[in-house]
This record gives structure tokens, sequence and C-alpha cells, in this order.
């Protein structure tokens, strides 16, 4: 097309055109991956221009994909938007070979690579293949044993913090009980907020003190306005029509300003942190966060970080410490308040610890029942529902057992063709009854005791952390696993030795999911993420 013609177009005709171009490639696109990937059996899209998409989103996703799994088998497939197929896996070994070859032949598509860049940058979480390879090779030394064993401490201090406010609350008030929302207005977010700052970076955020954070700020007003209108809609039409993120929401500008408040503060903490290496302080540290960036930062080989590697990564850190942690202690007081024979059998384990607290390595692999509650926690409420990437080529998957295929035959393997979406439903797999038991939905720590001899056979199957798909597995495995699990066994063990926790509403309470950044737990009926309990003190 020579310039004379194409300045006739007016800017609507352009952007007509490029969507148009956009979506015969799409229509291209999925016909390949449609002739060279295995056809198997699936639900009825319950509308063209959506798929099955907007019945997973507003249901319970976990359920949802379990049932087809009854219906059809562990590996079927879902439409998706604008006549789109998608692959479920649900059988432990093709996921295991799944994993095993992310960021290489199963990437992130276009839409969640550029919402990715828009949250945190083109981090380790944005990054693919050997650029990822190298990324986190430079992270993976600061989150070792010995680095988080160094840390233990840190948490801890942050569970004492929020006890010294608690009881203060205790002190001025008449009453034996009092009704604290442990999520929101003392907010588990500070936790985690003030632990990666001191943890990661050498610097105290000051939310457990009462000090105003941007960043806690901006969390809270996701948590006050969350997706309505079109942006519900961009998630599920995004994999298929990427470019739909230009689309200006209040949602997206609120994103926007987080990223840019995270992003002032990591560019003072990466400033003050080579200023203290260069004056031979502990920002030289090769086990901390920061002194593993710095190093990467100054090295001279094909391993280095760019500056903003660097700070993409810190953003990650902040984003990912926020968020995460805060959401499992939340749920984690909250099966604690609905089972309180539990609760009451945690706290005996913990009772020899009126003075002091238990060591690194007693919290680490001294204390079975606190660590079957993690785990059960960990399984049950996953912040991460399903993994979603897109075969980058041609790839054979095998199977645990043969199934049998739209056709009638039975296989042992399926051929995936590259643009297949896959996706592993990460909740349905930490509940299915089909591998857990008829008791998967319920919250039963005892299923992890004796070595866990609980287990069914096919949960046994499933690789990752204990059998878990909570921090996925292979090259993008979480690398922050060990730190999430000790903090969350720290910060419970402070809270659950001095306070009982109940509902508010009682054992009924109804308990609803709102979407910040990802899905948290809140009472229905209250505004935001509120999670008001009912909190006694335990004279110790």
């Amino acid at each position: 097309m020579d310039l004379h013609l194409l300045s006739s177009f007016s800017n609507v005709d352009i952007f007509l055109i490029a969507v148009g171009s956009w979506f015969l490639y799409r229509v291209s696109q999925t016909a390949r991956a449609r002739t060279k990937t295995t056809k198997f059996s699936g639900p009825l899209a319950s509308s063209w221009v959506f798929g099955v998409s907007k019945d997973i989103s507003e249901g319970d996703s976990g359920a949802i994909y379990e049932k087809w799994a009854d219906d059809f088998g562990p590996v079927y497939q879902i439409p998706g938007p604008f006549g789109s197929q998608c692959t479920v896996l649900m059988d432990a070994k093709s996921i295991a070979n799944f994993y095993s070859k992310e960021t290489f032949t199963y990437v992130n598509d276009s839409f969640s690579k550029q919402a990715i860049s828009s949250l945190v940058g083109k981090g380790i979480f944005w990054a693919e293949g050997e650029n990822h390879r190298r990324q986190r090779k430079m992270l993976t030394p600061a989150f070792s044993n010995a680095a988080i064993r160094d840390l233990t401490p840190v948490f801890y201090d942050s569970g004492y913090k929020v006890k010294s406010f608690w009881d203060a609350l205790f002190s001025s008030s008449a009453s034996e009980e009092l009704i604290i929302d442990v999520q929101k207005c003392f907010r588990m977010n500070c936790i985690s907020l003030d632990s990666i700052g001191i943890a990661g970076f050498g610097h105290d955020f000051g939310s457990l003190n009462g000090r105003h954070s941007d960043v806690g700020e901006m969390f809270d007003s996701l948590g006050h306005a969350p997706p309505i209108g079109i942006s519900m809609i961009l998630p599920l039409l995004g994999p298929v029509l990427p470019f739909l993120t230009l689309i200006p929401t209040t949602q997206q500008r609120l994103i926007d300003k987080l990223h840019m408040s995270i992003e002032i503060i990591a560019k003072k903490l990466l400033m003050h942190s080579r200023k203290e290496k260069e004056a031979g302080g502990k920002g030289d540290s090769g086990r901390s966060i920061i002194g593993a960036l710095l190093k990467a930062e100054s090295l001279e080989s094909e391993l280095r970080l760019s500056q903003d590697e660097v700070l993409a990564q810190m953003k990650v850190l902040i984003m990912a410490g926020y968020e995460t942690t805060s959401i499992s202690l939340t749920w984690a007081l909250i099966e604690l308040s609905l089972h309180p024979e539990i609760q009451v059998k945690l706290r005996e384990e913990l009772s020899e610890f009126a003075v002091g607290d238990p060591s690194y390595d007693q919290i680490n692999n001294g204390l079975p029942y606190l660590d079957s509650v993690t785990r059960e926690i960990l399984r049950l409420h996953p912040p991460l529902s399903e993994t979603r990437r897109v075969a980058a080529k041609d790839d054979v998957i095998p199977l645990s057992e043969p199934l049998t295929v739209a056709s009638g035959s039975r296989v042992d393997r399926i051929t995936i063709g590259q643009g297949t979406s896959i996706v592993i439903p990460i909740q349905a797999m930490n509940r299915a009854e089909a591998i857990w038991g008829s008791d998967a939905k319920k919250f039963n720590p005892e299923r992890w005791l004796n070595k866990e001899a609980g287990l069914t056979a096919k949960a046994r199957e499933i690789q990752g952390y204990h059998h878990l798909m909570t921090f996925v597995d292979g090259p993008r495995m979480c690398l922050g696993r060990a730190f999430a699990v000790i903090e969350i066994k720290t910060v419970l063990s402070v809270l659950i030795r001095n306070y009982t926790f109940d509902m508010r509403d009682g054992p009924e309470t109804k308990v609803d999911i709102i979407t910040t950044i990802l899905p948290r737990p809140k009472v229905a009926g209250e505004k935001g993420y509120a999670m008001p309990m009912r909190v006694r003190r335990i004279e110790i």
C-alpha cells in the first residue's frame, strides 16, 4: 500500500484494518493449531464471543474444571473466545511434562506479557527462555535455605508488631473480646509488605507502625474498586485480542498508579543500596535479595542484569510479597476460625513455646501439625487458580494412562500444535475428589501426617511442592516458596499462641472472593475486602 493511498484512510479506518488483519491472523493460527493438536471432547460454548471463559470467571473455577474432568476425562478441550480452543490438562504425567518445558516450549501469550509488563515491568515473570533462565539464576542465592534461616527473625518481628498493636487495643478496652478486621484495618498485607521490605531490601515500610505507604494505599484502592464493566471483559477476550489492553479503564488507571508507586520506591531502594555497597555496608551481602541484584548488575558477563531488569525484579518481589503471603495468612485464620478443634490442636502443639519462639529448624521441620495446617491452606487456597500458556512450537506430551480421544481411539500421548492454548487448573488439581479422595474439599490437616500416608495414590503422582500445584513446577516453580512458607508459619505461630479467633458472625459466615491483583477472601456483604473476626487474648 503506497503512502498516498494510506493517507486517504482515517484513524478509524486504519484501526479497523489492523483489527481485521489481526483477527484473520488469529483465525489462521487457530486453524493450524487445531489440525496439529489431538482432539478431545469437552463442553459446548455458552457463546461464540466468550466460549466458556465467562462461565469460568463468574463461577467457582476449580469446581467447574473438576466437573468437566469428571465428564470428559483428565484431558479435554474447552471453547475459548471467537471459536478458539484451549486444551485442559488434569493428568499428572502430562502436567509434569508441560511444566518441565515452560519458558521455552510453553510461554505467556501476548496479552499476559503486556499485563505483566504494565504491572511490574520486564522481570522474571515476563521473561522467557534463556532470558528467564539468566534472571532466575541470579536471584536463586537470595532464596536458599541459609538465606531464609537468616530472615526468620524478621518474620517473627512482623508478627510481634501485630501483637503489640492488638495488645494495646485490648488494654484500652474493657472487653475481653474485640472485633478486628484482620485483613483490612489491621491487615495481613502490612505483615507482608514490611517483611519483604526489611528481609529483601533492608527497608522498613513501617506499615505495621501506622506509617503511610503509597503502595499500601494503591492496593487498598484496588480492593475498593474491583473490576466492573469493560474491566471484567478484557481478561476474557484479551488472550485472543491482545490490543484490547490499550483501552483505558478505571482498573487499569489504578494499576498504572500502583506500578508508578512501586517503581518510585524500587528506585529509591536501589540508589540507597548502591551507596551502602560502595561504603562497604550490608548492601554487599550476596545472600540478600538486594545483594544478589547488585551483584548481578555489576557482572561483566552474559548473566548481567540491566538496571531496568533489576528494578523489575524488585517490583515483582514487592508485589508478590504483598499479595500472596497475606492472602494465605488470611485464609489460615478463616479456616482455623471455622474449625475450632483444629485451632485448639495447633495451639497445643505450640504451647511448649510459652517463653521463646521456635527456632528456624523447629519451624521448618519440627512442628508437624503447623506444617500440616500450612500445607492444607496452600492446597485449598492457592493464590493463583490456574496456569495458562500458549505453545511456541509443536510438541508431544505423554499421559499417565491411555485416554479416549474424540475419534474414539485410545492414545498414550497427545500432540500439541504451535499456537495451542494450554490450561493447568491449579485450584481444581488441588481440590479434585478424583485425586484427593472424598474429603478433598474439607480442611483436613491430618491428611499430611505420618509422612503423607493419608494421601491417595493419585495425589502422590503429582509433582511440585509436596504434591501440590500451588507453587507450580519446573523452571517457573515459585522462587520464593520457602520464603512464603516460613513467613506463614512464623507469623501464624505468634498469633495462635497469643489469641483465639472466631468468625464475627459465627461458623455459618459466608466468605466471598474479591479480585484485587489476585483473588482474596472477604466476608459477604462487607465493603472492599473486609474480614472482621472475634479475637480473644490468651493470658500466658
